[in-house]
């Protein structure tokens, strides 16, 4: 078992300047790379306090990657259906020469209506458009004079300058919310896996890594199977008391501000999104107590997350990477740090020696 940093800004302005929380994160990259963690990612998000200071995340991987020298540069996820693909698939290919081939690249099919809306693109295209741009970043990669002719981009042909330094392209995550059919496709496919415990139940976690592993080895894949990396935001401290109180006040900014960003679900239903259309209620009745319980988020003093995530090798598998969120919400960067440097020291050490 392997450990990254996930950064998912979730937080209003006011509570911290977009300055000082791209600076912590730098500043934690440093440490995370110098401690030997396998990665750091970022996401893709607009316009709201839930994740909007991170329009861009191959921006902040660009800084992360001229700052650090090991460390693997994760995205977690871009959202193809926002983008040209030859744009991105060019942004992609510059990062992973900046990073010396350290990138790593997860997709994503985005789930907000708002921002949907703001980028004029139908919902219920959304999965068509991941579909298409995924395949298309993969073929400008591998291939010259590529000639594509999708539902939604035709162009070239076209060879990609530059091309990727990782051959025939950088390793391929996808993004899965709660699906095992999507799971089952990112296996078939040859591609890696990211998924998020919090949003689904113990049972659907496993289906979902049961349904990814299957078709990854049924598809006649590399020996040794997909990557997995499984989210997880991490409430450490020096004692039990202060991880839990931190837990309860940020674990409720989180749902204040998801449940803000996910509000026009309340009038919104679509084909594509099966269910969705009741997500504000689900959001709301969140319990961090009950999630704790429930092993969907990580906290307490670093003999407790030890044997948390002791929990989660033996049921969920030990080949999974575990990305912790260890500066949620506005988290004074001082205790972020302290979370860092007490995993790095007493926890990590049980599972990759």
């Amino acid at each position: 078992m392997e450990f990254g940093l996930n950064f998912f800004p979730v937080f209003a302005p006011e509570r911290k300047s977009a300055r000082d929380y791209y600076r912590e994160v730098i500043d934690l990259a440093e440490r995370a790379d110098r401690h030997g963690f396998e990665h750091v990612q970022t996401v893709e998000h607009y316009g709201s306090p839930y994740g909007g200071y991170s329009p861009d995340p191959v921006i902040l991987l660009t800084a992360l990657a001229a700052r650090t020298e090991r460390i693997r540069i994760t995205t977690g996820a871009v959202i193809p259906a926002f983008a040209h693909p030859i744009k991105l698939a060019g942004r992609l290919a510059m990062l992973d020469h900046i990073s010396d081939g350290r990138l790593d690249v997860g997709f994503g099919r985005g789930f907000l209506p708002d921002e949907f809306e703001w980028f004029g693109v139908p919902m219920e295209e959304s999965r068509r458009r991941f579909d298409e741009g995924l395949l298309a970043c993969q073929r400008l990669w591998s291939e010259e004079d590529v000639k594509f002719e999708g539902e939604f981009h035709r162009f070239g042909p076209i060879t990609l300058l530059p091309r990727p330094l990782q051959q025939p392209h950088p390793p391929i995550f996808v993004a899965s919310a709660s699906s095992p059919e999507s799971c089952a496709a990112a296996g078939a496919a040859g591609h890696n896996l990211q998924v998020v415990p919090t949003i689904v139940s113990h049972e659907t976690l496993l289906e979902m890594l049961d349904a990814y592993r299957g078709a990854y080895r049924a598809a006649g894949s590399p020996a040794g199977g997909g990557r997995i990396q499984v989210k997880y935001t991490c409430y450490l401290a020096d004692d039990r008391a202060t991880a839990l109180e931190r837990g309860a006040v940020f674990e409720q900014n989180y749902i204040d501000q998801m449940a803000g960003a996910i509000a026009s679900w309340a009038s919104t239903t679509s084909s594509a999104y099966q269910g969705y259309e009741k997500l504000v209620d689900k959001v709301r009745k969140y319990d961090f107590a009950r999630s704790l319980a429930d092993h969907k988020v990580l906290a307490g003093t670093p003999a407790e997350v030890t044997e948390q995530l002791e929990w989660v090798r033996e049921n969920c598998g030990a080949d999974l990477t575990v990305s912790l969120q260890l500066n949620p919400g506005y988290l004074e960067h001082e205790h972020s740090v302290r979370a860092l440097e007490l995993f790095a020291a007493e926890v990590a050490p049980r599972f990759t020696a």
